[in-house]
């Protein structure tokens, strides 16, 4: 059975550069669909670099808009069904656009990983609600390369050394991690409704961040609510929950990594040598140049 699922993996996809920026096909086969996807004045949108907190707060969007109303989606609906991501698109799944177009409920809850210069114009002429997460670099990078490892339709990563250089010259999928936390921060200047949090915030104060969060969405849950979700999606929740940590979801290897392997911070500290912190460091001071945009590598 296993070697038979094994046997299943499509082959891993070439990364090319698309319109300046590291794409591959499962990502823009739908590309025209994407960009004439109607969004709705309601609608809601996470946004993060991968492997940055994505699937932590479609969970806690998807349980403070649902979870009282709704809470049979809780056991029976993978999170990646509730929170369609809008760019994918691999056979013989629906394509993202296909399952936010679906959707039946309101608010629809979407992802996405596309860079700021990427997002489909509706978002912003229905003035819709965005969220960005961004998260250290050294930490994005280490859990990019496991999710890399792991998810069979990614480019081969190779080794540790070789793809951390990469990760550098932004030439993994969805390209630049200096471009992308640099070019949505910018924009959070101009465009009022735009949430930037830090993964490394909700780590440290969960409970805080949500109250933020609701805010923001003008939310009141009550104690108890809050309570509730506070102890849903707590990581260790999340990694035993069926329905969020995606051991259902086609194309993973969960014998090389788990999609849900740590959600520490500072793990970094476990795979950089002292040679790459110091060469990474260097880069790093190169590329981010905006002082107002501090990022912390331990809490």
């Amino acid at each position: 059975m296993c070697f038979l699922q094994q046997m299943e993996f499509p082959p891993r996809q070439e990364l090319f550069d698309f319109h300046g920026v590291s794409m591959t096909q499962y990502v823009t086969s739908t590309w025209e669909r994407v960009q004439t996807f109607k969004a709705r004045p309601d609608d809601i949108l996470i946004v993060t670099y991968p492997k940055a907190g994505t699937t932590w707060v479609s969970y806690i969007l998807d349980l403070l808009y649902f979870g009282q109303t709704s809470p049979e989606r809780l056991t029976s609906i993978p999170i990646y069904d509730r929170v369609p991501f809008l760019e994918f698109s691999h056979l013989p799944m629906h394509s993202g656009v296909e399952q936010a177009e679906n959707l039946s409920i309101s608010p629809r809850i979407i992802k996405t990983h596309l860079p700021v210069q990427f997002i489909p114009k509706s978002f912003w002429e229905q003035n819709c609600k965005i969220f960005y997460v961004a998260r250290n670099a050294k930490d994005n990078v280490v859990s990019y390369f496991h999710f890399d490892r792991m998810l069979m339709i990614q480019p081969d990563p190779g080794d540790w050394n070789s793809y951390l250089k990469r990760f550098m010259e932004g030439k993994v999928l969805f390209g630049s991690w200096y471009d992308h936390v640099n070019g949505w921060w910018k924009k959070k200047q101009t465009y009022s409704n735009l949430h930037y949090m830090f993964y490394e915030d909700m780590t440290e104060d969960t409970e805080g961040e949500i109250d933020k969060l609701c805010s923001f969405l003008g939310l009141s849950p009550s104690v108890e609510e809050k309570k509730q979700i506070r102890g849903e999606v707590h990581f260790d929740s999340m990694k035993k929950n069926n329905m969020a940590n995606y051991s259902s979801f086609p194309t993973m290897d969960f014998k090389i990594s788990k999609f849900m392997r740590k959600g520490k911070v500072g793990d970094w500290k476990n795979h950089f040598t002292v040679a790459q912190n110091e060469e990474f460091d260097e880069d790093y001071k190169n590329k981010m140049k905006d002082p107002t945009l501090q990022f912390r590598t331990e809490i």
